[in-house]
């Protein structure tokens, strides 16, 4: 009996396996932004969450009417774009000479440097005179079926490359994604989430 309480004495000092677990575990990620993050900042701080909890938490914390249209446009299956799906070109001819390759191509390059290089957390305090997602949402209805129904497809298309030109790329970046409802293919959130964290908006009758 001696020698089985000693050996289990000296088995309780060593640190057990959960502990040593629990001191490598990384800090949980801060739900905290910038005043009037960027779109991009908002859904890269949900995509980085672990749980549906927290997903769901960071995107009430962060609510705003941009975030919602966007989220409509690329689950609701009733919302249908009227833009071509697919790559984005360049229309302007200046552009054309800068640029190989298509805007969706171009954008992606960017939006990867600028994240490597951190430089992407910039909110409302944007200093390069672009106009922010946040400041278009009035002019999303032009890209959908039923928005403006007397607009040429021609002018529609240059209203979209011309509002991808003015946002941040990381922005604009996003639009490509959600006209063709491929938000997931870059950002882990799902349409589950979305509804849990805003109730209030109703899915469907919006052809």
């Amino acid at each position: 009996m001696a020698e089985a309480t000693t050996k289990k004495t000296t088995r309780t000092r060593k640190p057990s396996a959960s502990k040593a677990t629990t001191t490598t575990r990384k800090k949980p990620v801060s739900l905290e932004l910038p005043r009037n993050p960027l779109m991009f900042e908002i859904l890269d701080l949900v995509s980085k969450q672990k749980t549906k909890a927290k997903k769901v938490e960071a995107l009430k914390k962060h609510e705003c009417l941009t975030l919602k249209s966007l989220f409509i446009w690329n689950f609701d299956e009733t919302v249908v774009s009227q833009l071509p799906e697919g790559d984005v070109p360049y229309g302007d001819p200046e552009d054309q000479l800068k640029y190989n390759g298509t805007l969706s191509e171009n954008l992606a390059d960017k939006s990867r440097q600028m994240y490597s290089e951190g430089n992407f957390s910039l909110g409302s305090a944007d200093t390069n005179g672009r106009t922010t997602l946040r400041a278009q949402t009035r002019n999303f209805y032009h890209f959908v079926s039923g928005g403006n129904p007397g607009l040429s497809g021609m002018r529609r298309e240059s209203m979209f490359i011309n509002l991808l030109q003015s946002v941040h790329p990381l922005e604009a970046e996003i639009m490509v994604l959600v006209k063709d409802g491929n938000l997931e293919d870059s950002y882990k959130i799902s349409k589950e989430v979305v509804a849990e964290a805003f109730s209030d908006i109703r899915w469907g009758g919006r052809g």
